[in-house]
């Protein structure tokens, strides 16, 4: 009964509660810039170098099985078992990756921006009232002065 009760213990403690909003949060704001970049960028990308960026389908064949007609198609050789070198995917993932971090960059310099505005509008708190004992032993030391 013990461990169930460490277990309850551990999973309501403060950080684990805050890993998992933090993860689900997380989650929601990849597909809010993954959205971006596919949705947003990528298409004005494609308007200005005149088609569509996708070198997912660029590759080496390396080794072709020898009775292999079909397509030559990197889905194709693969599936026949040929050995590829798939730069262009990589490429394709490495320039979304690129446009994915300077997305988040700047979505993030502007949520710091509109955070210190915020901060700038908010007066600042009341000071926190003197203790109780505080106020008490000043007003000895007060009394002793006279």
């Amino acid at each position: 009964m013990s461990v169930i009760k460490e277990f309850r213990d551990f999973a309501m403690r403060g950080n684990v509660i805050d890993l998992a909003v933090g993860v689900i949060i997380g989650g929601a704001f990849g597909k809010i810039v993954d959205s971006v970049v596919k949705d947003l960028i990528m298409p004005l990308v494609n308007f200005l170098v005149g088609g569509r960026v996708d070198f997912s389908n660029k590759f080496i064949v390396l080794r072709a099985p020898a009775d292999y007609t079909g397509p030559q198609t990197y889905d194709a050789l693969s599936k026949a078992g040929a050995t590829l070198l798939g730069w262009g995917n990589f490429l394709t993932i490495f320039i979304n990756f690129v446009l994915l971090a300077f997305v988040i960059f700047w979505m993030i310099k502007l949520m710091n921006r509109a955070k210190a505005s915020f901060e700038r509008d908010t007066p600042p708190p009341p000071p926190a009232p003197t203790p109780e004992d505080i106020q008490l032993l000043r007003e000895i030391r007060d009394l002793l002065k006279k």
